[in-house]
């Protein structure tokens, strides 16, 4: 029995189905080609963000402005105080926490990134499956057809 339609997908299913769905650490450099001095300030870079956008970071930096606090009160100027408070203290401590964020941001759109991907798999399923249906009807239609025009003939 033949089918009224062939079906033919896109090249970029495989394609996409081999790479997966698309991840922030994807964008990193990281294949034996690139050169080694990128890899290598790809990895301190990564490393060095992941330890500075911790809370414990965030912590450590508040206490280490905090040694600066008596300082800035003894000299019982408000524009010390003022300088303290934006240079020192919010630099340092908005520093970990702004990265913190950064990276739960990156989390949760490799998560996002991720449910697209697994929904348009989905989709792609099921298409399959309504494609599968369709060339089932085709065949019931090519034999009335076939059984149609027969009767035709006889008559």
């Amino acid at each position: 029995m033949s089918s009224l339609f062939k079906v033919e997908f896109h090249p970029h299913i495989d394609h996409r189905t081999r790479l997966g769905a698309p991840k922030t650490g994807d964008s990193l450099p990281h294949l034996p080609t690139d050169p080694w001095y990128t890899r290598f300030n790809t990895t301190i870079a990564v490393n060095v963000t992941r330890g500075v956008g911790t809370m414990w970071a965030a912590w450590a930096f508040c206490l280490l402005s905090l040694v600066s606090l008596p300082g800035a009160i003894a000299s019982h100027s408000a524009v010390v105080m003022v300088s303290w408070i934006s240079q020192t203290f919010l630099q340092l401590t908005l520093l970990a926490v702004l990265q913190l964020g950064q990276n739960l941001q990156s989390t949760a759109a490799d998560k996002r990134s991720q449910a697209t991907y697994d929904d348009a798999t989905a989709i792609l399923s099921t298409t399959t499956d309504i494609q599968k249906h369709l060339e089932a009807q085709d065949e019931v239609i090519v034999a009335l057809k076939s059984w149609v025009d027969d009767q035709s003939k006889i008559q």
